[in-house]
């Protein structure tokens, strides 16, 4: 099991965020997080990056974790290439002069070839468009080659053609990395995911053959089945 969290409760102060908390995640298993705004997607990728501490209840989390935050939430003024950013990955593995091992450089310049950003390699990060942005976020990390990879809306608003890179990317790992992705997007993960994870205070876990088209629209629900899921369509 890559991630076991029992009976979680989480509040900002007074301010309860997340409540009955239960969701295990084997090896290997990609996950598509979905749910509304302020329903709690961040703050679990928070949780289980070990940045908040739970109210009550237990989170094991095994394995490196590689963690993808949204463009909107970085740094875009701070002056450093594109290079230097995905080589941040490794940070741990410099030497005691603050160089990068010639492995480790190699690494980020098969990442950097592999999301189609070797032309930008040189380029001020602030400087690149949110798409280009988004996937060498990825590359630094992937740098550290890790078991669990976490992407918070790692292709809202960016381009089309930066959305296909990553996804490709992504089933490319399925099976081999645990992939936890939160998105509203359900058209383009319907078919990609293993399982979908609902988050609005609690969390739900869905097959995505039972994930209803509602979801795309923002209302989240347990599945309708049969005749009466019919006649809602229907309905509406």
């Amino acid at each position: 099991m890559q991630i076991e969290i029992n009976n979680l409760l989480f509040s900002y102060d007074e301010t309860q965020v997340l409540q009955k908390v239960n969701l295990h995640v084997c090896k290997g298993e990609f996950i598509g997080i979905m749910g509304p705004n302020g329903g709690g997607k961040t703050t679990l990728l928070k949780l289980l990056m070990g940045f908040l501490t739970p109210t009550k209840g237990t989170i094991e989390v095994s394995g490196k974790i590689g963690y993808v935050p949204q463009i909107q939430r970085t740094d875009r003024d701070f002056p450093i290439t594109l290079n230097e950013l995905v080589l941040l990955g490794a940070l741990s593995k410099t030497t005691f002069w603050g160089t990068y091992p010639a492995e480790v450089k190699e690494k980020a310049k098969q990442l950097i070839d592999l999301l189609g950003l070797s032309a930008h390699k040189h380029k001020v990060f602030g400087s690149l468009s949110g798409g280009l942005a988004q996937r060498a976020l990825l590359a630094r990390a992937l740098l550290s080659d890790p078991d669990l990879l976490l992407l918070d809306e790692p292709t809202a608003n960016i381009d089309a053609a930066s959305s296909a890179v990553i996804f490709e990317l992504l089933e490319s790992m399925k099976g081999k990395k645990t992939i936890l992705l939160v998105t509203h997007d359900l058209k383009t993960i319907i078919e990609r995911v293993d399982r979908v994870v609902c988050v609005q205070g609690e969390v739900s876990s869905f097959l995505p053959k039972d994930v209803c088209e509602h979801f795309a629209l923002g209302l989240y629900h347990t599945p309708l089945l049969g005749t009466k899921q019919e006649a809602v369509h229907a309905f509406l």
